[in-house]
């Protein structure tokens, strides 16, 4: 079994990130989120949001990671400061996505260590992530340690869905991978 590159992402990632992502959703969240609203995803378009965020440094989105498997992009995660003010938490992670075909190899758990790691970097303490509640995983989180903390609705594809928020209080622990 050939071993993950999890390393910093660029623009020339945009295509590879794009694909992950839509695929992702079409893969984890079908049956959760309107069959059409995942049909219309599109690779193109998600590739031309990519490009824009990577390369503006004041972006939300600018901060990702990308695992690679055979020079093949199959996950990426990105990070930083929370989109909505929260009093707990001074991090957040934005979004963690596998190909199915990469989970069970530590990719996932590798990804959400330099995400914690590149917060801490930014002067966070502290993170939470943002999960549909019903994606089976959220067992991911817990088993990282994550803290189930509320939840609040979210609307996708005209389906009024629920997110249940993560937290991790102290992000130290991840800094030695």
């Amino acid at each position: 079994m050939n071993q993950a590159v999890v390393r910093a992402a660029g623009i020339e990632d945009a295509d590879g990130i794009a694909a992950v992502h839509v695929t992702s959703w079409r893969e984890t969240y079908r049956g959760m989120v309107p069959d059409a609203f995942l049909e219309n995803l599109s690779v193109a378009r998600r590739a031309a949001q990519w490009r824009s965020s990577l390369s503006d440094p004041s972006n939300v989105y600018h901060r990702a990671w990308v695992a690679e498997l055979n020079g093949q992009i199959v996950g990426f995660a990105n990070y930083g400061f929370p989109q909505e003010e929260d009093e707990e938490f001074d991090g957040e992670l934005y979004a963690i996505y596998l190909l199915k075909s990469a989970q069970g190899r530590g990719i996932g758990k590798a990804l959400f260590t330099e995400a914690a790691k590149g917060l801490l970097a930014l002067g966070s303490s502290s993170m939470l992530v943002w999960v549909l509640k019903e994606n089976p995983a959220r067992g991911f989180y817990e088993h990282l340690g994550g803290v189930y903390l509320r939840e609040k609705p979210i609307e996708i594809g005209g389906a009024r869905l629920m997110e249940a928020a993560y937290g991790w209080r102290e992000l130290m622990r991840f800094r030695r991978g």
